[in-house]
């Protein structure tokens, strides 16, 4: 396998040096005729068809054919194609997927956070980048529009949007094509699509799917595989025309993924590992840690299994009605996902999230979201005044119902190994256990078996009205002016649906009842709380002992508790650009946008716990009462403003040249944390973004075309972003202060040359294509600091280039064509996410996670079309 690896990377690279190719990615690649270069690239970015050489925004278009030839399956590729987009995944993809635009992002992991690049497929809001997340098949164009779109697009889009359109169906040609691809890892793909005229010339339906399969590119010492690959979708379409003025498309859809996702390789490993004997262990559950755990692939944990379901619907209603033209765009979406992991990224038996594995507690509800969507749009456009006004003016609603439910039960090593890894040999052997009798009659209590079924309901109510207007001062000169009013209502709560309780069965109460009466020394108690009463497995209706008063424990110690509020927030976003189409070839512009992220909830147990502890445990010794103080699960909505200044030029009548300068101010940045114990939502006072974007694309002959795109971005947080930060999140804040932000490399680039022409006289086809994209060196932890205020280690990923390569032969009558293609051929081995291993050392000895991204892969395509 190994010699037919390097058979396989030199054949690829060997077509790349032959053909003399310049690294790139095909972006912005026009729908056009093969035999010319200067035809338009039609967008949809301003809601109307326009030449993307005439929009005074950032926009990259991508055709289908480009996506083919980087071998994006679905969105998580597109890196390769637009060096200012960047996407990764955690331990779940269903919910730890954040993307970023020019290095602003939302962090992932936790359902209360939506995203700030929203992603539109036919025009569709998908409320989570999870949701989006199904495979790209049967499409017509790709956009990815840089900086805010709130004005067009509404809510969470303050750093962008990617827009997806499928191909509507065919009304007077039969048509359709099968592709089918195999390669290493097992990969196999079908894809395929049918058009068929119903009514000539009125009515027509489009089926098309895909299934991919793949094994995991990570394995373990037991045979263990994760990020694999096992998911399919249909979709079927009807779309009517019964006069020149009236259209109604129809789409329904349907996928499912059924995978083994996400391990992380152990990257670093706690200096208490061997402590672990020291209070029983028969092993410190880590065999494959370091730099040659990360090189090889290797992991420790099993199973991580995500799986998800989802359905959708929507119709959209176009009318011409003179005066103006009516566009309806009606859908609903429901999104199922399940998740099950065991034993935190290690073969310890340490705890179990969900019920998918043989070390669930027998019964246990699934861990996952449910989400549902309703959304409605209505636009009028139309032009005034010779077509020296073109105004567009509509209103919006969306209905988001979710149910996230999170189900953990701990296992028999938890108390063990926590013991060993956060107390070393300080507190004796098994301190965790141990400790229990004092709050048990002098019996420890064994956390095994303990759970919790929590579930968080939230309820989310978007209105909003727009207007988007065009003055054409004259020919050359003109000003957009947009404006959006966002209304946004949530009604959230958390409640728990069971959990182990009393002291002779909860590890939790037990050490409760030893805390509060003072038998626990005191050195020992914050540990204690800490970590027998791990959140996501702790009861809401642990109690107080009766001696201090009783009732509810989590009213004297920072304790889950259950919680109901509702957030409510409304916005005004805007846009002006001003547009000079000096000639045919050459548009200068410049803008300011306004843009708004939704604020919410924090949907993790924690998110509402005491704060003041302390001061009511002193006031119980005095005799003094302290009112409780609880955190606010909430966190306030994003702004951005944002100025951009661009150059659009086509030189040489077919190379298009586009440049954007761009600035970016947020404000109530917002920010999830994993702290190895609970994740921490909260506001950061100030961000930023500054830089410049480059793009270079088009035909250099009749056959050959190149692309060249780079991307400059500063992304940061500034000196001063803990201005007026909540005190429950100043210390992590002023972490974060002077730092760059997650995932955001100052420089990314793209740069490629393609040759699609005749092999010869014999009619064939020959296709040649390759490219390089390189990342600068980035962070991937959230905050760079650990509590001790030194680096935290393995933050930064290493600056790297990766190569993609494909050659492909086209029968002479255009029906089939066969390709051999690679991605990552050069196999850099880079991670997305590094994060604390959970419940695994403290600042100064945290072992430490990194979530990797795909290896090198490589394969053969057959595509047939007819």
């Amino acid at each position: 396998m190994r010699r037919f690896n390097r058979v396989i990377t030199a054949a690829l690279c060997s077509t790349i040096c032959s053909a003399m190719l310049v690294p790139a990615a095909y972006a912005q690649t026009a729908q056009v005729e093969e035999d010319s270069g200067d035809e338009p690239i039609i967008v949809t970015a301003t809601l109307r068809a326009m030449d993307v050489q005439d929009i005074p925004l950032a926009v990259t278009a991508v055709a289908p054919e480009a996506l083919e030839r980087q071998g994006v399956n679905d969105i998580k590729n597109l890196a390769s194609i637009s060096p200012s987009f960047n996407i990764q995944s955690s331990n779940t993809e269903t919910q730890g997927t954040s993307i970023k635009i020019r290095g602003v992002g939302t962090t992932g992991n936790n359902t209360g956070l939506e995203s700030s690049v929203g992603v539109f497929i036919d025009g569709v809001y998908q409320s989570r980048p999870g949701v989006a997340l199904g495979d790209l098949v049967d499409i017509e164009r790709l956009e990815i529009l840089r900086g805010p779109q709130g004005t067009l697009f509404g809510r969470n889009t303050s750093a962008g949007a990617l827009n997806v359109s499928t191909k509507r169906p065919s009304l007077s040609t039969t048509e359709g094509f099968v592709n089918a691809s195999y390669g290493n890892y097992n990969f196999m793909n079908l894809q395929g699509g049918v058009s068929l005229p119903v009514v000539q010339d009125v009515a027509g339906v489009r089926l098309s799917g895909t299934w991919r399969k793949r094994d995991g590119y990570l394995k373990s010492p037991t045979g263990a595989e994760s990020n694999d690959r096992d998911r399919y979708m249909l979709r079927g379409q009807l779309y009517i025309e019964p006069n020149a003025d009236v259209s109604i498309r129809l789409l329904a859809d349907y996928a499912k993924t059924d995978e083994q996702c996400c391990e992380a390789v152990i990257v670093r490993e706690t200096e208490l590992a061997p402590f672990s004997a020291f209070h029983g262990l028969a092993s410190d559950g880590v065999d494959q840690s370091g730099m040659s755990a990360l090189k090889n692939l290797s992991i420790n944990g099993g199973p991580y299994l995500n799986g998800s379901k989802q359905w959708g619907t929507s119709a959209e209603l176009k009318w011409d009605l003179g005066a103006a033209k009516l566009t309806s765009v009606t859908a609903y979406r429901k999104f199922n996902s399940s998740s099950t992991t065991v034993g935190g990224f290690t073969s310890n038996n340490t705890y179990t999230v969900g019920n998918g594995a043989p070390t669930s507690r027998p019964g246990i509800l699934p861990s996952g979201d449910q989400i549902k969507t309703f959304t409605q749009e209505l636009r009028l456009q139309g032009t005034a005044f010779n077509d020296g006004l073109d105004w567009l003016i509509g209103g919006f609603y969306s209905s988001e119902k979710i149910r996230a439910d999170q189900m953990m039960t701990l296992n028999a090593d938890f108390q063990r190994t926590n013991s060993a890894f956060n107390f070393a040999n300080a507190a004796g052997v098994n301190p965790l256990f141990a400790l229990t009798a004092f709050g048990n009659a002098g019996v420890p209590v064994n956390a095994d078996g303990n759970y919790a079924q929590n579930r968080f309901l939230q309820d989310a109510k978007s209105w909003s009205i727009f207007t988007h207007n065009v003055v054409n001062f004259t020919d050359k000169l003109s000003l957009t002016l947009g404006a959006r009013y966002v209304n946004e209502t949530k009604d959230a709560s958390f409640n728990q649906l069971a959990g182990t309780t009393g002291a002779g069965a909860s590890a939790c109460q037990a050490s409760v009842n030893g805390v509060l009466t003072g038998a626990v020394p005191a050195a020992l108690r914050a540990g204690m709380i800490g970590l027998n009463c791990f959140p996501f497995a702790t009861s809401v209706a642990l109690t107080a002992p009766a001696a201090i008063g009783g009732g509810l424990a989590s009213a004297k110690l920072p304790l889950p508790r259950i919680w109901s509020q509702e957030f409510k927030d409304d916005e005004i976003t805007y846009t002006a650009q001003l547009g000079y189409k000096a000639n045919e070839d050459l548009l200068l512009y410049a803008g300011y946008s306004h843009g708004f992220k939704s604020g919410g909830f924090n949907l993790d147990p924690q998110s509402a716990t005491l704060q003041n502890s302390g001061a009511i445990l002193a006031g119980l010794a005095t005799g003094t009462v302290v009112a409780p103080v609880y955190a606010d699960p909430s966190f306030k909505s994003e702004k951005v403003n944002q100025i951009e200044v661009g150059v659009k030029a086509t030189l040489f009548g077919s190379i298009k040249a586009n440049l954007a300068l761009f600035d970016m101010k947020m404000s109530d940045f917002q920010v999830l944390e994993f702290t190895g114990v609970q994740f921490l939502t909260f506001n950061v006072n100030s961000a930023r973004s500054t830089g410049a974007e480059l793009e270079l694309f088009g035909k250099l002959s009749d056959n050959i075309s190149a692309n060249v795109s780079a991307t400059y971005a500063n992304s940061r947080y500034p000196s001063d972003c803990a201005d007026g930060v909540v005190l429950a999140a100043l210390a992590s804040t002023q972490r974060l202060c002077g730092s760059s932000l997650t995932n955001a490399p100052k420089f990314a680039g793209v740069v490629g040359l393609t040759y699609d022409g005749q092999l010869n006289d014999s009619g064939w086809g020959l296709l040649v294509n390759g490219n390089v994209n390189y990342s600068d060196r980035r962070r991937t932890s959230t905050i760079p600091l650990d509590t001790n205020n030194l680096p935290i280690p393995l933050d930064y990923q290493d600056a790297y280039f990766k190569v993609n390569a494909r050659i492909g032969l086209t029968t002479p009558d255009e029906r089939y064509t066969f390709e051999l293609w690679g991605t990552n051929l050069n196999n850099e081995i880079t991670r997305g996410v590094t994060a604390n291993t959970p419940l695994r050392g403290g600042a100064g000895t945290r072992s430490r996670i990194g979530f990797v991204e795909e290896p090198r892969m490589y394969g053969l395509t057959v595509r047939a079309k007819f």
